[in-house]
């Protein structure tokens, strides 16, 4: 394959990668809930337990998604992950904390008690999906950073990566992946716990939430669609180019077709669950849905001569899936890799499904066993 069509392959398997992400964020939406929907200490059993099934996949894939971005698009490792580094450390510490917590919260003569462990949760529930949709926001609106003939980062302000944090559209898609984590999470609940209490306050809070998250994602999608975005011209160079990225909603069909389907099933499970209280599968399309629309708008932002992480400081520095790619040997031989991806899919899909075979009850955290 040449090095063109590696380059897109390589960045179809990073849209993936972080759309199942997002998709897996439901761990920390339910985490950011648990006192909300949670009222009483076996509530809050459920919840964890039910949740601490599931943390390992989000952790793994944030891991793997970071290794495939080093591995085929190693400019953009270094450049974020050298001049951002505060947000990265920040996202990182946050999932160090949730993992201590499964561990030790339910412990004996745990020095730290379990509420604390609890907080610890609730940190990770609200600090990674805001600040994952903020990083991930910068993709469109950019970071200042510039490139030297060595290609060393320098970034060009002393808050290494919280710059996001001061472009306002940057916090509509952080607060959309922060309340799409919470209607997820609320599906989850609602899919393997056998509880009527928190049945019903999952629905309530489903409710508030899917409105929110709505209402943010079209208005970042509004403000990203109708202003400049970053392309490449046909002499080869980065420029600003009005409704860039509307048009490449126009000129990639597909792409566009995907996420409406995407849009569709998300709120078909959120509709449906809504209307139907019983109904315990909306997961799967809102799922599903998250995946397919998060997909798209990486294709959105990479595909189509488009810089998928420009520099607001020095626009010749931009990254593009052409600049920041590895070599050809490399990307063929990873892509050989990538073979085994649906076995590993497979696996995963197996070992979920037999932990989540029936849902679970108070009646079974009382049989003994591991407790998290």
């Amino acid at each position: 394959m040449s090095l063109d069509i590696l380059q897109h392959y390589w960045w179809i398997l990073i849209a993936l990668l972080g759309g199942l992400l997002v998709f897996l964020l439901f761990v920390q939406g339910g985490q950011s809930l648990l006192y909300t929907i949670g009222k009483t200490p076996e509530e809050k059993d459920l919840l964890t337990n039910s949740l601490g099934r599931k943390w390992e996949f989000t952790f793994t894939t944030l891991v793997v998604f970071g290794g495939a971005f080093f591995a085929s698009f190693p400019l953009f490792y270094s450049s974020s992950f050298g001049g951002a580094y505060i947000v990265w450390m920040l996202i990182l510490f946050s999932f160090v904390i949730q993992a201590v917590s499964y561990e030790y919260r339910k412990k004996p003569n745990n020095f730290l008690g379990q509420r604390t462990y609890e907080t610890f949760l609730i940190i990770n529930g609200i600090a990674a999906p805001i600040l994952i949709g903020a990083a991930v926001a910068t993709f469109f609106t950019g970071s200042p950073f510039k490139l030297n003939e060595m290609m060393q980062v320098t970034w060009m302000t002393p808050w290494r990566g919280l710059d996001a944090l001061f472009v306002l559209p940057n916090y509509f898609l952080a607060f959309a992946v922060f309340f799409l984590a919470r209607t997820l999470g609320c599906l989850f609940f609602i899919n393997t716990i056998n509880h009527a209490g928190i049945h019903q306050r999952c629905i309530r809070q489903l409710r508030w939430n899917a409105i929110l998250f709505v209402v943010t994602l079209l208005t970042f999608l509004g403000i990203i669609l109708c202003s400049k975005g970053y392309g490449i011209t046909a002499e080869g160079q980065i420029a600003l180019i009005p409704y860039k990225y509307f048009h490449n909603l126009l000129q990639m069909p597909v792409n566009t077709f995907i996420l409406l389907l995407g849009v569709v099933a998300v709120l078909y499970g959120i509709i449906k669950s809504l209307l139907h209280p019983q109904w315990r599968k909306g997961i799967w399309f809102t799922g599903v849905g998250s995946i397919l629309a998060v997909f798209t708008l990486f294709i959105l932002v990479g595909f189509n001569n488009t810089s998928f992480y420009p520099s607001t400081s020095d626009l010749q520095s931009s990254l593009t899936i052409y600049n920041a790619s590895s070599s050809h040997f490399t990307l063929e031989a990873m892509s050989y890799v990538s073979l085994i991806i649906p076995f590993v899919a497979a696996y995963i899909w197996y070992a979920w499904r037999a932990l989540t075979r029936k849902p679970i009850t108070a009646e079974e955290l009382q049989d003994g066993g591991h407790h998290y």
